[in-house]
């Protein structure tokens, strides 16, 4: 690496002293030259005096990658604490037996008759029926 840099600086030096210099005409034209003349010097040489970049360089510094370590330690777990209470005994409801409800009335007398209730409600549907009551019998003589 160091004779290829080399080699390039006698080249430049070299091709610098053999050729002659153009006269493009006037003061102006000769500055220019020389402009760039030194951003082709600058582009080429620098790199040389740079390296390694200075920390303010227009790239990110390089990111570097640490390997895991080989063991990794318990992890820690937290609980939160259980508080216990009395025990609560489970005991089954108690049963109260209800007496069962009187029996609708299946008869409604009236003066003149009477309704009956008939009919079991499953097999055959519930009707209530009118009954007259019979005549009063006829009076006796006069």
């Amino acid at each position: 690496m160091r004779r290829v840099i080399a080699l390039l600086v006698v080249v430049t030096l070299l091709v610098g002293v053999a050729v002659e210099p153009a006269h493009a005409g006037g003061a102006a034209a000769s500055v220019a030259l020389g402009l760039a003349s030194f951003a082709v010097f600058t582009t080429l040489v620098a790199p040389l005096w740079w390296y390694p970049r200075p920390a303010y360089a227009w790239y990110p510094p390089p990111a570097y990658y640490a390997p895991p370590p080989v063991y990794y330690p318990a992890p820690v777990y937290y609980s939160q604490p259980v508080y216990y209470s009395q025990p609560v005994y489970y005991s089954p409801p108690t049963v109260v037996v209800q007496p069962a409800p009187k029996p609708s009335p299946t008869v409604v007398q009236y003066p003149h008759g009477r309704h009956e209730l008939r009919g079991d409600g499953v097999r055959t549907p519930y009707q209530w029926v009118w009954i007259p009551n019979p005549p009063p019998p006829p009076s006796g003589p006069r």
